[in-house]
């Protein structure tokens, strides 16, 4: 199996609604989301996935979030805004853009600052 990941960093604001610690209050992050993909066999050029590519599909996905507030943008005007739910969405958008039977996408993390982050990784 082939892995290959890209990072995509982008700057936003939120606030969880419900929680009580602090982060119910609007405040904001330099996010980095890892997308990893997968394939059994490499395209014709020995890639999983051209890294260009890559970086335009997590730009279409996570650039609408860069310098907004993420809890104005579905789906997270009614879900909340966690590191978990970020990186369920982002993977689930990433998927649904590949168009090469060859590659899925594996894993996806949210960091929302150098030591916090999640991982939405789905079992085999």
């Amino acid at each position: 199996m082939y892995r290959i990941f890209k990072d995509y960093e982008f700057s936003a604001a939120h606030f969880i609604r419900g929680h009580t610690g602090g982060c119910e209050n609007l405040h904001g992050h330099n996010y980095r989301v890892r997308v990893h993909l997968v394939a059994e066999e490499l395209d014709e050029l020995g890639m999983v996935l051209d890294f260009a590519d890559l970086k335009a599909t997590m730009k279409e996905v996570a650039g609408p979030f860069d310098h907004r507030v993420i809890n104005d943008l579905p789906p997270f005007d009614e879900r909340n805004t966690t590191a978990e739910l970020l990186s369920e969405h982002f993977y689930r958008e990433v998927a649904a853009r590949l168009d090469d039977d060859r590659v899925r996408v594996r894993r996806v993390e949210v960091w929302e600052n150098d030591s916090s982050g999640a991982t939405y990784e789905p079992s085999e």
